[in-house]
């Protein structure tokens, strides 16, 4: 049996930092859930691997601290990776979401937030993993879609499945239409499933993730 470190709730709002690449509107999300004090999790930093972007206006708007981390601006992938969990440790999270972040977080900082990275994916995991999930999906001919929210592993979309929620696959959908509702059904799973997993904490052992402790 294989039993990865608790996340424990705590008495205090949950400390979480998101980290975005575009809109964030999942961010927005959360922000706006956690306003209400019952929703156990304090939005505490907000980075992005690129400056100028609507999430980190978002952020800054909610008072929220906000950083940037360019790839560019490092000297290897692995130099940056480092980085990036320099700068997320220093806002000292319980959880870390990535929230259309278009980064893969590597072994460096996989290692300093062991079992508190979470991330979704636009489709029922472990099917149709990758950057193309509602297309893949649509072209399949899947009757049935919708979105995964995991705890990030070293694979791409493969880690233990904290949640899912499932959206039906229309006779006249095309990929945006899809995607959209997806979408929608995504944000609203992540902002429940963040809310528990800041008040109740939860620990995984082999790939179950068990709220509570």
């Amino acid at each position: 049996m294989s039993t990865s470190p608790a996340v424990e709730s705590a008495a205090a709002p949950a400390r979480v930092v998101v980290l975005v690449s575009g809109s964030g509107t999942n961010l927005q999300a959360l922000l706006d859930a956690a306003i209400d004090p019952a929703y156990g999790a304090a939005i505490v930093a907000v980075g992005a691997d690129r400056d100028g972007i609507e999430g980190l206006a978002r952020a800054d708007r909610s008072s929220v601290p906000t950083f940037v981390a360019k790839l560019k601006d490092y000297s290897s992938r692995d130099a940056w990776d480092g980085a990036l969990a320099d700068r997320v440790a220093a806002f000292e999270p319980d959880l870390v979401v990535l929230a259309g972040f278009m980064k893969l977080v590597g072994p460096a900082f996989l290692a300093r937030f062991a079992g508190k990275v979470v991330n979704t994916h636009p489709a029922l995991c472990p099917s149709f993993p990758g950057t193309a999930g509602p297309a893949d999906a649509l072209a399949y001919g899947v009757k049935v879609t919708g979105a995964t929210l995991f705890v990030v592993d070293a694979g791409v979309d493969t880690g233990p499945i904290v949640a899912q929620t499932v959206v039906p696959v229309e006779d006249d959908d095309d990929v945006s239409a899809l995607h959209e509702r997806i979408k929608v059904a995504e944000r609203q799973m992540l902002v429940d499933n963040v809310g528990r997993l800041a008040r109740e904490g939860f620990r995984i052992t082999d790939r179950k993730v068990r709220f509570g402790l």
